[in-house]
């Protein structure tokens, strides 16, 4: 366990220091011996960065003052979410952890300091309750920004931040059924419940490796929230697809699977993640067009044929998605939300030229903030007298869906071209 809390310490102090996640574990996971070893690296780290505020709300109450030592901060915090979040034993934890505090004062302050957290729990869990941050875990300016925005949801918002994502599959209905594939998976022991048309979720999430048919390209992992987008886009065959941004693939796949004769072109501006979008394609038994380009600059890779219908899942800020990286919201910044608009207003008139009279562009972002949404497609249809917003599907309201214990949260807006 001492090398555990020392990697996932290493781990917290990276990305805190503002490396992304998915940029720092995947070394740190590599270093660790065992199956077991690496899935509780992983749900400490994440775990961890979920519950920081909290964690931090803790530590200020423990400490006599800020500690100087940032390496002894960060094993503290690993070793109090251990201690409060999961099912290790207590005595392991806090001797593991004062172990690798090191000598001399920082091994009698780390005593200290997890004995304490143990004996006065009830006491520091008021204390943390009673700031916005420790009862939240999330930035001021975002619970203050959710709160004015959403005042009748703000705090189920910040909650379905806090828990564990949904495990949702996406049930490839041109190979199976929803019905059929949910016997599939109680024949094999997965517990698991219908969660949208061609959508299960599993009470736990299992490696891919374990799911019936996935090798197969019978199953994709892919959000309820997200399976909404290739059914709003509703390509025809024939018709040709632009889905721009597309990797990892998810969407691509699932247009494809709906409509596999269509002309469709996946479009992403990183090669690497553009060969995810092949691999993605390859399990599913399907293909489509690759290539890498910016979206907001068509002239580098556009032949001139308009497209009939875009997909347009743009870069966000991920603040519907903060569960599933919980990195993003202490790594986000207030001005970062006003950049993302920018960027999403740039690449949305870039490919409303190369969409055809008629056609329709689908706004997708992974965002709960406005100004990514919402109130980006108002200013995209002020500015474009041929654009027109189409009414969506009851169950999308107005477009946007808010995080909840069963999806992520996600922005959908169907433009049409006059």
């Amino acid at each position: 366990m001492r090398k555990l809390q020392a990697a996932a310490a290493e781990t917290l102090a990276a990305v805190l220091g503002g490396t992304p996640l998915n940029q720092v574990l995947p070394g740190r996971l590599h270093g660790m011996a065992t199956p077991g070893e690496r899935g509780a690296l992983q749900d400490i780290v994440y775990g961890s960065l979920r519950h920081l505020g909290r964690l931090d709300a803790y530590l200020g109450a423990l400490l006599a003052r800020p500690l100087t030592d940032p390496r002894l901060a960060m094993l503290l915090r690993v070793a109090i979410y251990q201690l409060a979040y999961t099912r290790a034993p207590a005595h392991a934890v806090v001797h593991n952890a004062v172990t690798a505090a090191g000598g001399g004062w920082r091994r009698g302050l780390a005593n200290a300091v997890l004995r304490n957290f143990l004996r006065r729990r009830a006491e520091l869990d008021a204390l943390a309750d009673a700031t916005p941050e420790g009862r939240y875990s999330h930035p001021a300016w975002w619970i203050d920004k959710l709160a004015a925005t959403y005042p009748g949801a703000w705090q189920a918002v910040l909650d379905a931040g806090l828990a564990h994502p949904p495990f949702t599959l996406r049930v490839n209905v041109a190979r199976t059924s929803p019905a059929a594939y949910l016997q599939r998976l109680a024949d094999a022991g997965l517990a698991a419940a219908p969660s949208g048309p061609c959508a299960v979720t599993l009470d736990k999430a299992v490696p891919v490796a374990q799911l019936p048919g996935f090798a197969a390209g019978e199953v994709s992992v892919q959000d309820a929230g997200a399976q909404w987008a290739a059914p709003l886009l509703g390509a025809a065959p024939g018709e040709r697809v632009l889905d721009a941004c597309a990797a990892p693939g998810g969407k691509t796949g699932h247009i494809l699977e709906r409509t596999p004769d269509v002309d469709l072109t996946a479009l992403d501006c990183d090669p690497a993640r553009l060969a995810r979008v092949a691999e993605n394609l390859d399990r599913l038994g399907l293909a489509a067009r690759l290539l890498t380009g910016d979206a907001a600059r068509p002239e580098t890779w556009w032949d001139g044929r308009p497209f009939d219908r875009i997909l347009a899942d743009v870069p966000c800020s991920a603040s519907g998605v903060v569960r599933r990286n919980p990195d993003v919201k202490w790594l986000r910044r207030p001005a970062d939300i006003g950049s993302f608009a920018r960027q999403q207003a740039a690449m949305l008139d870039a490919l409303w030229r190369t969409l055809a009279p008629g056609g329709t562009l689908l706004y997708a972002t992974c965002s709960i903030f406005a100004e990514e949404n919402a109130l980006q497609v108002e200013a995209f249809v002020a500015r474009h007298a041929d654009a027109e917003r189409c009414a969506l599907p009851e169950p999308l309201g107005h477009g946007q869906l808010l995080p909840t214990a069963t999806r992520d949260g996600f922005f959908y807006a169907l433009l049409r071209k006059a």
